[in-house]
C-alpha cells in the first residue's frame, strides 16, 4: 500500500511539476490550451476550468494521499527501534552568509528553480517580442517591448507563489514526504520571499515608468470592472514592501514586535493580490495558500482552549521550565517546539519554544524550556516569580520532525550546544534514556558539548533528567558531558549569593485541560479528511455558482461579470468551505478526546498534592541533594567543566574520526553552526553525519 501511495504521489508531482514547466511556453499556450479549453473552461469553472485541473488538483491530490501515507507508516517498535541523524537534505555543501547552511541537495533544487524561473522569463518574452505584442496604447514599438518586459517579470513573480506558503504550514502533509518540518524549513519561505518581492517590486516600478512616459500615470490608481484592476496590485505592493522591509533579519532579531505585526497583514496582501490576478491565476498558486488556510484555522481552533500549566522551575540563571498536563494520546518527536500564549502578556503574541520532554518517558506532562531575552519573556518571567498561583496559558503544538526522521543508528553521538541550545538535547538524550530500557536496543555514546557563558548557566544540566528518574533507568546510558564557561577564569569561590533552582506549583483552573492531539501530526487521517472534504465542497460550490450566477450573465445579459469579484467568489467559498470542514471535524475530535482528558486532570490533580519540601539547587553549586536525586551523581562524574575557553570543535569532532559513523547535531548561535557545518563538510573526516538545528523565526 505504501509502495502504490509514493507511486501515485510521484506521478502526481512529476505531472504538476511538467505543467510549470510548459505553461510559460507557446506551444501550451497556443496549441494545448484552445484544445484543453473545450473540456476543462466548462460552464461549471469558466476561464479557470485549466489551471484547476492542471495545477490545482494534483497538489490537494498529493497532501490527501501524503495524509494516508504517514498514518500508515508505522511507527518502529522498541526492539526494531534503531537511532540514525538521516540529514534532511544530505550532505552540507557550503556554508556562505546571507544564505547560511546550505546542503548539497538545496542547492541542487535552488538551481534548479531558479533556471526554471529563468525558463519561464525566457519564454513570455519569447510570445511578447516574437508571437504577440500588446500595444493596445499605441506606444513605441520599444515601449510596448518594455510593458512587455514588467508584465512578465510580474508572470515569473507569480511562481513563486505557488511554494510560498509550503513551507509556513505547520501541520504540513507535504514537508515531512522529504523530511522536512515547518521550522527547519522556513529559510525557503524568507528566500521565496525575497525573490518574489523583489520580482514584483521590479513589476511595479516598469509599469510607473511606462505609464509616464505615455503620460497615462494615473492608470496606477485604475479600477477595470472586466479586466485587471491596477489599484489592487497597487495596494497589494504598498502591504508587500512593509513586510518585505519588516523582515529583514535587523526588525525580526531587534524589533521582533514590528516584524511579528506587520506580518499579520499578509492576509489583506493575499486579498489584493488575488484581485489583481483574478481567479484563473489564483488557481495556479491554490494548493498551498488553501493547504495553509487549513492549517491556520485548526492552529485558531486549538488555540482556544486554555493548557493546564501545572509547575515551573526557574534556574538560577533565570530561565524558566514550564511543566503542562497533556493526555497519554499525545506523541512528538524529540526537538518539537510548543507555541505558547499568555494573554496577561500580550493578545496576540505567539512565541515557539523546544520542548524538552519526551513523550514516551513523560506521558502525562510536556514540559518547555524558555530563556529569558526580550520584553514578552521577561515579563513572563517576573509573571511566573510572582506570588500568582494560576496563569492562564494557551498552547499550539507540538511541531517537531515526523518519527523517522530522528532515528538514530551510529557508534557515537555528538551534542553541540551554544547557551540555551541545549534544550533540544535535553529532548535527545530523555529519549534515549527511554530506549536505553529496552535491552536489545544498541544505543551510541553521547557526547554533549555545551557552552555556556557563566557558571550558573550549568543549572541547565539540571533538566536533564526528569525528577523521578532512576538509577535502573540511566544505567544503560553512555553519556559525557563537555561544559565551557567562556567569561568566567574559574569556579565562584564563595556560593553565598547563589541562588537555588526554585519550583512553583499552580493551581488547577476549571476552564483548564490537558494538552491534547486534536487534529495534526497526531491525527494524520483526520487532517486528510478536513483536506479533502473541504475541498470537494470547494468544487462543488464554485460549480455552482459559476453556472447558475456568474455563466448566466457573461452569456445571458450581453455584459462581462466583474473581473474582481471571481477572484473573491474563490476566496469567499474557500474560508466558508474550511471553516464548515474544520469546525465540524475538530468538534468531533473534541468530544472523543474528552474520555482521555478527564483521565489526564485526574492524574494530574494527584501530582498536585505532591509538595517539595525544599527547592534543590544546581549539583554544581555545592549544594546536597535528596537522595531522590541519586541519578544525578553519575552524570556529574560523566562532566567536566573548563574555564575561560571555547570548545575546539575541530579537535573534538576530528577525535571521533575512530568511530565507524559519527553523528553531529548542533543548536546554537549562527557563528557555532556554521563553524560545525564547515567541519563536517570538509571531507576531512567521513564518517560525520551533520544536522543544524535553528530556530531563528
Amino acid at each position: 500500500m505504501r509502495n502504490i501511495l509514493k507511486m501515485l504521489m510521484l506521478v502526481a508531482f512529476v505531472g504538476w511539476i511538467f505543467v510549470w514547466i510548459m505553461v510559460s511556453t507557446n506551444v501550451f499556450k497556443n496549441k494545448w490550451t484552445p484544445k484543453m479549453a473545450k473540456y476543462l473552461n466548462t460552464t461549471y469553472f469558466g476561464p479557470q476550468g485549466i489551471n484547476l485541473v492542471l495545477l490545482t488538483v494534483p497538489m490537494m491530490f498529493i497532501a490527501v494521499l501524503s495524509s494516508v501515507y504517514l498514518h500508515i507508516q508505522k511507527k518502529p517498535t522498541q526492539t526494531q527501534s534503531k537511532w540514525k541523524i538521516k540529514g534532511r537534505m544530505g550532505r552540507v555543501m557550503m556554508v556562505m552568509n546571507p544564505l547560511g547552511i546550505v546542503t548539497a541537495t538545496e542547492f541542487t533544487f535552488s538551481l534548479l528553480f531558479v533556471a526554471l524561473l529563468a525558463w519561464a522569463l525566457a519564454n513570455y518574452l519569447y510570445l511578447s517580442y516574437h508571437v504577440s505584442l500588446h500595444n493596445d496604447d499605441n506606444a513605441k514599438i520599444w515601449q510596448a517591448k518594455f510593458r512587455a518586459f514588467g508584465l512578465r517579470i510580474g508572470y515569473v513573480g507569480h511562481y513563486c507563489w505557488a511554494f510560498l506558503f509550503f513551507p509556513v504550514t505547520r501541520a504540513s502533509t507535504i514537508l515531512p514526504l522529504v523530511g522536512l518540518t515547518s521550522e527547519s524549513s522556513i529559510k525557503y519561505h524568507i528566500w521565496l520571499g525575497h525573490i518574489s518581492n523583489f520580482l514584483f517590486l521590479v513589476h511595479t516600478v516598469v509599469f510607473l515608468i511606462y505609464w509616464a512616459m505615455i503620460n497615462k500615470l494615473m492608470e496606477t490608481f485604475a479600477w477595470n470592472p472586466t479586466y485587471v484592476p491596477n489599484l489592487a496590485g497597487t495596494i497589494a505592493m504598498v502591504i508587500g514592501i512593509a513586510m518585505w522591509v519588516t523582515s529583514l533579519p535587523y526588525y525580526r532579531r531587534k524589533k521582533f514586535e514590528i516584524f511579528f505585526y506587520t506580518h499579520h497583514l499578509y492576509g489583506l496582501y493575499v486579498i489584493f493580490y488575488v484581485i489583481h490576478v483574478g481567479d484563473s491565476w489564483l488557481c495556479m498558486i491554490l494548493p498551498n495558500i488553501f493547504l495553509f488556510f487549513i492549517d491556520r484555522y485548526l492552529r485558531f481552533l486549538q488555540s482556544t482552549k486554555r493548557s493546564r500549566l501545572v509547575s515551573a522551575r526557574i534556574l538560577p540563571s533565570d530561565n524558566l521550565e514550564l511543566t503542562f498536563a497533556k493526555t497519554p494520546g499525545l506523541h512528538y518527536t524529540p526537538t518539537s517546539i510548543l507555541f505558547l500564549h499568555v494573554p496577561s502578556i500580550s493578545k496576540l503574541q505567539w512565541h515557539p519554544f523546544t520542548i524538552t520532554s519526551s513523550s514516551n518517558l513523560e506521558k502525562d506532562t510536556l514540559s518547555v524550556v524558555i530563556r529569558r531575552q526580550g520584553s514578552w519573556t521577561q515579563k513572563l518571567y517576573t509573571h511566573i516569580s510572582s506570588s500568582i498561583d494560576s496563569l492562564e496559558v494557551s498552547t499550539e503544538g507540538p511541531y517537531g520532525p515526523n518519527s523517522l526522521d530522528l532515528r538514530y543508528e551510529h557508534d557515537s553521538l555528538i551534542l553541540v550546544s551554544g547557551g540555551s541550545g541545549i534544550t533540544p538535547f535535553i529532548s535527545v538524550i530523555r529519549e534515549l534514556i527511554f530506549q536505553s530500557q529496552n535491552q536489545s536496543t544498541k544505543l551510541p555514546d553521547v557526547l554533549l558539548v555545551c557552552a555556556f557563558k557563566h557558571y550558573h548557566d550549568l543549572a541547565f544540566l539540571d533538566l536533564i533528567f526528569p525528577s523521578d528518574i532512576s538509577v535502573s533507568d540511566i544505567s544503560r546510558l553512555n553519556l559525557r558531558i563537555e561544559a565551557y564557561i567562556t567569561q568566567e577564569d574559574k569556579k565562584p569561590e564563595t556560593d553565598n549569593n547563589h541562588r537555588l533552582l526554585q519550583k512553583k506549583w499552580f493551581k488547577p483552573h476549571p476552564l483548564d485541560s490537558p494538552i491534547s492531539p486534536v487534529l495534526g501530526p497526531n491525527n494524520l487521517l483526520w487532517l486528510g479528511v478536513v483536506i479533502l472534504s473541504s475541498f470537494v465542497m470547494f468544487l462543488l460550490l464554485i460549480a455552482i455558482v459559476t453556472r447558475y450566477y456568474i455563466y448566466p450573465v457573461d452569456h445571458n445579459t450581453g455584459s462581462i461579470y466583474n473581473f474582481s469579484y471571481r477572484g473573491l467568489w474563490d476566496m469567499f467559498l474557500g474560508c466558508v468551505c474550511i471553516f464548515i470542514a474544520s469546525s465540524i471535524v475538530f468538534l468531533w475530535r473534541k468530544k472523543q478526546n474528552k474520555e482521555g482528558e478527564k483521565e489526564s486532570k485526574k492524574q494530574v490533580q494527584s501530582v498536585d498534592i505532591q509538595r517539595p519540601t525544599s527547592s534543590p539547587g544546581s549539583w554544581f553549586c555545592g549544594h546536597e541533594r535528596e537522595l531522590e536525586s541519586v541519578p544525578y551523581q553519575s552524570i556529574v562524574h560523566a562532566t567536566s567543566v573548563h574555564f575561560g575557553s571555547k570548545p575546539n570543535l575541530k579537535k573534538i569532532l576530528f577525535e571521533a574520526e575512530g568511530s565507524e559513523d559519527v553523528g553531529v547535531m548542533v543548536c546554537g548561535p549562527r557563528k557555532m553552526r556554521h563553524e560545525v557545518a564547515r567541519i563536517c563538510s570538509s571531507g576531512l573526516a567521513k564518517n560525520l553525519h551533520f544536522e543544524a538545528i535553528s530556530f531563528n523565526w
